[in-house]
């Protein structure tokens, strides 16, 4: 079955996903797994909040880590690929009702427009970045690569992509491609027509956005965030590291058949989910035919046959009860 596409020509204000503000009722706990197990730096303390970054993100800053009563998603971030793409998004934004407006900016970037998505995540979009400026003890020897290569940890080389549960995933990955000109690289629809995950792309990724369907019906929860190493290798040894330090490994390391990622996840002290991935493929033909996938093959579980951990389906940040989610 073609897709119809859902513009004539497609749209390339979003130029990549920039960074993502996690909440955590675990501050100092969750800051010592993203530095001492993930090899990320601290940049900057404001607030409540710390800033942190890859060491192969060009970016001043790409995680903002947030005290807070529960875990969760404060909010996700892309920029734009230049000022004039970001007042064209922001004027069709304003046309969808949920639209927030204009904030001054953070750590690390410019004034950002806010909106959220159907579901109910926070987003924001922006240009003005503040770009990563090594020290003289972190420079590194290759000039191409923002900061020196970690010496111990999981080396966490850049922060990846954003998977998201929605009580809905059809009109949230409507509204991305329509609104911000994602584009469609892999769809699930099960036997009943109900479809319950899309993975999106603005850049040659496959995916640098997911949606999936909350088994408990809530609304904007977090699924996981990603970061990026450098192959299966690096993976493996993410694994080891979380063992010696007490992280409990929920599933993988193992390889998705959406995406083709070699991956690995584990919950971070304050409860949200994290991935380490690497691989995957990239998607470089325009007219690309988005692949659809039916019930009976994701039943088939992971790309070797591995089976879908039960939680994958239901565990989300901040964590619900079914009660509650039937409020929601």
């Amino acid at each position: 079955m073609t897709m119809q596409p859902l513009h004539p020509e497609p749209i390339y204000d979003i130029a990549h996903f920039g960074h993502v503000e996690l909440l955590t009722p675990k501050p100092a706990e969750s800051l010592w797994f993203f530095t001492h197990v993930l090899s990320l730096h601290k940049v900057a303390r404001q607030g409540q909040s710390v800033y942190l970054r890859a060491y192969g993100d060009y970016a001043q800053t790409t995680l903002k880590l947030t005290e807070a009563p529960h875990a969760g998603l404060g909010h996700a971030a892309f920029r734009a690929s230049s000022p004039a793409a970001l007042q064209r998004r922001v004027q069709v934004l304003e046309g969808t009702g949920l639209g927030r407006g204009w904030v001054d900016g953070d750590v690390g970037h410019g004034p950002a427009y806010q909106f959220v998505s159907p579901d109910g995540h926070a987003f924001e979009i922006y240009y003005e970045a503040t770009h990563h400026s090594a020290t003289q003890e972190n420079r590194p020897y290759l000039k191409n690569q923002p900061e020196r290569y970690p010496h111990s940890g999981a080396r966490a080389r850049q922060l990846d992509h954003l998977n998201l549960l929605g009580a809905d995933v059809l009109p949230n990955r409507q509204f991305f491609q329509q609104h911000l000109g994602f584009r469609l690289s892999e769809y699930i629809v099960l036997d009943n027509g109900l479809e319950t995950g899309a993975w999106l792309r603005v850049t040659n990724k496959s995916y640098d956005l997911v949606f999936v369907a909350d088994a408990l019906g809530a609304h904007g929860r977090l699924h996981h965030i990603a970061f990026r190493v450098d192959n299966r290798e690096d993976v493996l040894r993410a694994a080891d590291l979380y063992t010696e330090n007490g992280i409990a490994i929920e599933n993988g390391p193992s390889k998705h058949p959406t995406g083709q990622t070699f991956f690995l996840y584990a919950l971070e002290p304050g409860g949200n989910r994290i991935e380490i991935c690497a691989g995957g493929f990239q998607i470089f033909a325009p007219d690309w035919e988005p692949v659809r996938w039916s019930q009976a093959e994701r039943a088939r579980g992971q790309a070797w046959g591995a089976p879908t951990v039960a939680s994958f389906h239901s565990y989300g940040t901040p964590v619900v009860k079914v009660q509650d989610a039937d409020h929601k």
